[in-house]
């Protein structure tokens, strides 16, 4: 499985602690440091509210079972990292006005889910990421 990782800073090594997905489009908007996330049930279309340009990166060595641990409250989409892994930059992750959420969109999603920090809005608290 590919493990993709989203960063505003350039990074030689992922330190423990930071969040891994394999859903690229997640890693693409996390790169960016949004407050907010919203996808789509197939985790492809993926709109934040992320103000920095970002980086996008892949884990670069064979990834171990104990080498990460499911995040509980995300569906699934991410992993925290329990070691310091190698990374390789895949892009410059530019900020996309296609996939910036609207005002109204993000309004929407603060209602609905008034007590949630950053990260994906499910229906369960998400933790903060960590670089």
């Amino acid at each position: 499985m590919q493990w993709f990782h989203g960063s505003p800073e350039k990074l030689e090594t992922l330190c423990e602690g930071s969040w891994v997905t394999p859903y690229k489009n997640f890693a693409r908007a996390f790169s960016h440091k949004p407050s907010c996330i919203s996808a789509d049930d197939d985790f492809k279309e993926v709109k934040h509210n992320g103000t920095l340009p970002g980086y996008l990166y892949t884990i670069a060595e064979a990834v171990r079972d104990d080498d990460l641990t499911l995040l509980s409250g995300t569906d699934s989409t991410h992993w925290q990292t329990n070691r310091e892994l190698n990374i390789k930059l895949v892009a410059e992750v530019p900020i996309l006005e296609s996939e910036l959420l609207t005002e109204q969109e993000l309004g929407e999603l603060q209602r609905k889910y008034p007590d949630t920090g950053t990260g994906y809005k499910s229906d369960q608290q998400a933790e903060e990421p960590k670089d």
